[in-house]
């Protein structure tokens, strides 16, 4: 993937957010079933993190009412697809950014908008997997999380 500016603090249609993530869904042979499509539809509505219960709170508004295990099944096919990241800092998900070309992936989280932006990224570093690696610990994962005020809420915009 062809490093670039965080996709998400960039003007940009999102229904191309959405044709992409479906591609990519279509392409893996995914089953999204109406629960997995509405919710992955309301993060690829704009670039915040949003919590589970928010995202049901949502649904409710759209006149669907799904039991909160619904919506942690539907989050948790999202993450294992690669459609979705958890955001650990929030205990929230996010759209992915570019689910055809994800590697790794780290984030920038503005506390003012909520608006998470996925940068490419090595999350791994290597003084910490090292120190890690001399104390016998077995490394699974890493999370890059970065949190901040954007340019547009510094700006007031």
């Amino acid at each position: 993937m062809e490093k670039s500016e965080p996709l998400a603090f960039l003007e940009h249609d999102h229904s191309q957010c959405r044709q992409t993530a479906l591609k990519c869904a279509n392409n893996q042979g995914l089953r999204l079933t109406k629960w997995r499509q509405l919710v992955l539809d309301l993060l690829l509505e704009d670039h915040r993190s949003m919590g589970a219960y928010e995202i049901l709170n949502r649904l409710e508004c759209n006149g669907v009412k799904p039991q909160p295990p619904t919506a942690y099944r539907a989050l948790d096919f999202l993450v294992e697809h690669g459609l979705a990241h958890r955001i650990e800092k929030l205990n929230a998900y996010v759209a992915c950014a570019r689910p055809d070309a994800c590697q790794s992936a780290g984030f920038i989280i503005c506390k003012e908008c909520n608006i998470v932006a996925e940068v490419e990224c090595s999350p791994s570093s290597p003084e910490l997997l090292r120190v890690a690696a001399n104390v016998g610990f077995d490394a699974e994962s890493t999370v890059m999380e970065v949190e901040g005020i954007c340019s547009n809420c510094q700006n007031g915009n």
